[in-house]
């Protein structure tokens, strides 16, 4: 019965109110790439833009399988990677299901480690580095020698962001990203403290509804379609 078909008298309820995506904001699926390749100290990484580039490890390309699986029933209007070939690797069994072509925005992509490129930084964290720790502690990756700092990764991804809603307005994307490049996004949105978001995993989903007036948090970490 709907409140119109209300007897004479009767008092009118209400129900929740659901979430809407406002008019003309963006709803946007950031996607950590799957898990890359193996990190050997005798073969760093080849690095490109000052960045290593490692491949998917095969637990990688099956974790963009099932993301492909998930997503690709969804209306997607375009998918953006980065200049590394993870995401785009990542991307890959999506666009075919979408039968669409991946758009690259740079401003996405990881922060510079600087001098623990290439492999290094993994190596650091597994060895309980002292300086890692304080990387860590301070939340602050300028620690790293020549290492890329919080105000410029915060002002690039968030260009980044507001340029994908622009050309996207009333329409769902897929954004296939790094875990650091995600989390200063989702501190964005939020407020929180520049590593709150650092721990996503690989092939996780967070989703953030962009509009001209706020960023708005959605969903974090989602892995459900890996599980």
């Amino acid at each position: 019965m709907s409140q119109s078909d209300l007897p004479p008298g009767a008092a009118r309820t209400y129900r929740q109110v659901r979430f809407e995506r406002p008019p003309g904001s963006t709803e946007i699926l950031l996607v950590r790439h799957g898990e890359s390749a193996i990190a050997d100290p005798e073969r760093p990484f080849l690095l490109v833009e000052g960045r290593g580039d490692p491949e998917l490890s095969p637990e990688g390309r099956e974790q963009a399988e099932r993301l492909g699986e998930r997503l690709g029933r969804l209306e997607i209007a375009a998918c953006y990677v980065t200049p590394l070939r993870r995401t785009e690797e990542t991307a890959a069994p999506l666009l075919s299901r979408l039968g669409i072509k991946a758009k690259v925005e740079p401003g996405m992509v990881e922060i510079n480690m600087g001098e623990w490129e290439g492999g290094l930084y993994r190596k650091k964290i597994a060895e309980k580095d002292p300086l890692a720790a304080e990387v860590f502690r301070q939340e602050r990756w300028d620690l790293i020698p020549g290492g890329e700092g919080n105000q410029a990764l915060f002002e690039r991804t968030g260009s980044a962001i507001r340029r994908i809603a622009e050309r996207h307005a009333d329409e769902l994307v897929v954004v296939v990203a790094h875990a650091v490049s995600i989390s200063a996004v989702l501190s964005q949105s939020t407020g929180a403290s520049p590593f709150a978001f650092v721990g996503g995993d690989n092939a996780s989903i967070s989703t953030i509804v962009v509009s001209s007036e706020r960023w708005s948090l959605r969903r974090f970490n989602d892995t459900a379609h890996l599980e």
